[in-house]
C-alpha cells in the first residue's frame, strides 16, 4: 500500500513560539530556523478561552504578514478535534503562508481522518487548493506510539512525523520514563516511530526536543547527533538559539558530499560503459576499508539519495 504525498523539504529545525506573543513570533521568524510552530494549543498555562480569542487575533496578524514559501516555513499547533475547537484555531492561521498543522494529543488514525476533513473545509473557506495543507501528528500517547504506522498512512497530508520526545510533556506522562541526558530511556520510542515513518514513506522524519539545560551545548550536540545517526533529519526546538548547532548536526559535511559525488560519478561512468567486455568492478579507496571498497548498487543508491537530501537543503 502506498500514499501519494505532497513535496516536503528537510526541516533541520522546527522552533516553537507562543501564538499569543507578537514579539516572540517576530523574533523566532528571524532565527534562521527552517520552520517554526505558532502554538495556539498550549502557549502557556493557564490559557482560558478569553485569552485564546486574543491570541488568535495575534496569530492572524502574524500569518497575514508573511509571504507564501517565505522561510521559515510556518506551522501551527492547534487544539485537536476531540476538543471541538479546532476550526476556531484554524480560522486564525489558515492562509497562503501556512504549510500545515501540528496535531497534538493524537490517539489513532481516526484523529487524522477528522483533521483531514476539517482542513478541507478550512481550505475551501480561505481559498486554498484542497489538500495543500500538511498534517504533522505529534505522538504523545502510548497508543499513538503503538499505531504510528497506521497514523502516518491515514492521510496523504501526513508529511512529517517522528518520536515527539520531551522531558516533562505528555509522552513522559504516558510512558512513565525517567529522563536522562543520554536518552537511553527513549531510544526505543524514537527508533520504533522512525521505522514506522519510513515504512509509510515519510521522507524526512523529525524527532522531539532536547530536554536538558539551555546552556548545555555539549549535551544538545550529543543528543542531536544521536538522532541523526538513527536516521532523523531534524528535531523540534524550544529555543531559537539552538538553531545554528542543530543545523550543523543535521547537514552533510563537505567530506560527505565529496564521497557521495564520487560514488555517483563512478557509477555513472560504469553505467555508460556497461557494454565494456572487461567487466571490471567499481572500486573505491583501499581494500582495508571494508565494505565500501567494492562498490555495489546499494552504495550508489544510498549516495544518490543523500545527494538528493543535500539538494533539498540547497547545498548543491
Amino acid at each position: 500500500m502506498t500514499v501519494e504525498r505532497p513535496f516536503t523539504r528537510p526541516l533541520r529545525s522546527l522552533v516553537f513560539a507562543p501564538g499569543d506573543d507578537a514579539e516572540a513570533l517576530t523574533t523566532t521568524a528571524t532565527s534562521g530556523a527552517d520552520a517554526m510552530v505558532v502554538d495556539l494549543e498550549e502557549p502557556r498555562t493557564p490559557y482560558p478561552e478569553r485569552e485564546r480569542v486574543r491570541g488568535r487575533v495575534v496569530a492572524r496578524g502574524f500569518f497575514d504578514s508573511r509571504e507564501p514559501d517565505e522561510l521559515p516555513w510556518l506551522f501551527a499547533r492547534v487544539q485537536p478535534p476531540s476538543t471541538g475547537m479546532t476550526l476556531r484555531d484554524l480560522d486564525a492561521v489558515v492562509g497562503p503562508s501556512l504549510k500545515g498543522i501540528l496535531l497534538p494529543k493524537i490517539e489513532s488514525p481516526a484523529d487524522v481522518h477528522a483533521t483531514d476533513a476539517l482542513l478541507t473545509c478550512a481550505e475551501v473557506e480561505h481559498g486554498l487548493p484542497p489538500g495543500s495543507l500538511l498534517i504533522y501528528p505529534i505522538l504523545e500517547t502510548a497508543n499513538a506510539i503503538r499505531l504510528a504506522y497506521e497514523i502516518a498512512m491515514a492521510s496523504p497530508r501526513v508529511g512529517y512525523m517522528g518520536g515527539a520526545i520531551s522531558r516533562f510533556g505528555d509522552i513522559h506522562q504516558a510512558i512513565g520514563f525517567r529522563w536522562t541526558a543520554e536518552g537511553e530511556e527513549t531510544l526505543f520510542l524514537r527508533s520504533k516511530v522512525l521505522v514506522d515513518a519510513r515504512a509509510a514513506d515519510i521522507r524526512y522524519p523529525i524527532s522531539g526536543m532536547w530536554g536538558g539545560r539551555v546552556d548545555d551545548a555539549d549535551g544538545l550536540r550529543s543528543f542531536a547527533t544521536g538522532l541523526r545517526n538513527l536516521g532523523y533529519y531534524g528535531m523540534m526546538l524550544g529555543h531559537a538559539g539552538h538553531v545554528p548547532l542543530v543545523h550543523e548536526v543535521f547537514s552533510p559535511t563537505a567530506e560527505d558530499l565529496a564521497y557521495w559525488q564520487e560514488l555517483d560519478a563512478l557509477a555513472t561512468a560504469a553505467e555508460v560503459e556497461q557494454q565494456d567486455a572487461s567487466g571490471d568492478k567499481i572500486l573505491h579507496g583501499e581494500p582495508g576499508q571494508g565494505e565500501g571498497h567494492v562498490v555495489h548498487i546499494a552504495h550508489v543508491g544510498s549516495a544518490r539519495r543523500n545527494l538528493a537530501w543535500a539538494r533539498d537543503l540547497g547545498l548543491l
